[in-house]
């Protein structure tokens, strides 16, 4: 059986691992699926449909799959899928899907959301990424992995954030921010490579250089977008790096932040 603290209220069909442990006052509804060694604080809310993985802690006080923050949900039953190995500090809010965005916010795994973080409905966060204290993704944002958020950031709704981009504290985008970059301000630009965060990740001096290359092409030499793709895809297009800049552009659908 899992450890049950007096007070909690826990509906007759969640499912929860019995190694994961359920503190003071929480309330855990209806449809809530908790893996092993996870562990929900004091006053945790968590509704369902909701899927969590193991290893993950609810410092406390956290709201965990209410219904999305959308004028045109009417009720209908969406979900919230939480990876392994994830930890929401105190008052992070993390909301359930809708229909028109797919049902599902998903959340993946060895993620770190700081006080007050907000994740709104149809939200695709994925691994190591940081969120700093009152962070905010509106609906349907896009969080690829090993990305670090700074506090008090505003994510606009349908905004990509690319894979191993840090974004300033603070700062304000309604424009994807590119893979690997350094952006800040309000409304954010891209003040070059996200150096320290590529080194202490593996990239290599070499690949470090060509995705530095390629960023002065795109960005700084003044090129039409389509004409420095052409330039950077006939000069790296064994990079895979590099490509994923490429791709990540070619896919964006509200442009991206220069």
């Amino acid at each position: 059986m899992p450890k049950i603290e007096s007070g909690a209220v826990v509906s007759g069909n969640a499912l929860i691992h019995e190694t994961a442990e359920i503190s003071h006052f929480a309330v855990i509804g209806d449809d809530v699926e908790i893996g092993e060694g996870t562990y929900v604080g004091p006053y945790t809310m968590i509704k369902g449909p909701t899927k969590i993985g193991k290893n993950n802690r609810f410092e406390g006080y956290v709201s965990v799959g209410a219904p999305p923050q959308d004028l045109k949900y009417k009720g209908e039953k969406t979900k919230l899928e939480i990876g392994d190995g994830n930890v929401f500090r105190e008052f992070v809010t993390l909301n359930r899907g809708t229909t028109g965005g797919g049902g599902i916010t998903r959340i993946g795994s060895h993620n770190l959301l700081m006080a007050y973080c907000h994740v709104a409905h149809d939200c695709q966060v994925g691994d190591y990424v940081v969120m700093g204290n009152l962070a905010t993704l509106a609906g349907h944002v896009h969080v690829e992995d090993r990305v670090i958020i700074g506090g008090l950031a505003g994510i606009h709704q349908f905004t990509k954030i690319g894979a191993f981009s840090i974004f300033g504290g603070g700062s304000m985008t309604g424009l994807d921010i590119l893979p690997y970059a350094k952006a800040q301000g309000n409304r954010a630009k891209i003040y070059g490579l996200n150096t320290i965060g590529l080194k202490r990740n593996g990239f290599t001096e070499e690949t470090i250089k060509a995705i530095g290359d390629a960023y002065r092409i795109i960005l700084k030499k003044g090129f039409m977008l389509k004409d420095a793709i052409e330039k950077v895809e006939s000069k790296y297009k064994d990079v895979p790096e590099v490509m994923r800049i490429i791709n990540f552009i070619k896919s964006s659908e509200r442009g991206i932040a220069r």
